[in-house]
């Protein structure tokens, strides 16, 4: 049994997805998926509410159950080292977690595990970054991937705000 329910934050609605046990997905939604939300159980109101408050700058921490779904083993030691390791109001590089995670996984491997990831903000990968900028991010409104990682990590202090 799957139950949803839905946030509007200030780069767009996202969606939460609970098996019952954990946090199955968080998801940018799109206004079709946005009419039908689907019914929240506890768990689902609990992430929705933890998000809730780090939009508003009260978490900087996430503690619900999450289960990252079937993936590769160096995938998912890929994303907890990623949640593990990289706290609210820092970045780390593509290459940087590469090497923190033990994997054999190349830089570029990082980006698409990021591309990939089923549970964005609460394992927070929109807090790797290129050795040379932004990187890529494929969350919030369509076609505003980068303005939406550029918001969440100013939000968190990461980066100075933009001055335009």
């Amino acid at each position: 049994m799957s139950f949803r329910g839905s946030l509007q934050t200030p780069v767009r609605a996202v969606g939460v997805e609970s098996d019952g046990t954990a946090i199955t997905r968080v998801f940018w939604m799109r206004d079709a998926e946005e009419a039908d939300a689907g019914e929240p159980d506890d768990l689902v109101r609990e992430a929705l509410a933890q998000l809730d408050a780090y939009f508003v700058g009260r978490l900087t921490a996430f503690d619900v159950p999450f289960d990252l779904g079937r993936q590769t083993e160096a995938t998912r030691a890929v994303l907890m080292t990623l949640y593990d390791t990289v706290g609210h109001g820092e970045t780390v590089t593509y290459g940087e977690l590469a090497a923190r995670s033990g994997t054999t996984v190349p830089a570029r491997g990082i980006g698409s595990i990021m591309g990939a990831n089923p549970i964005p903000i609460i394992v927070p990968c929109h807090r790797v970054v290129a050795g040379d900028g932004l990187g890529g991010y494929s969350g919030g409104r369509e076609g505003e991937g980068l303005l939406t990682k550029r918001w969440l990590l100013e939000h968190e202090g990461a980066l100075p705000a933009a001055l335009f």
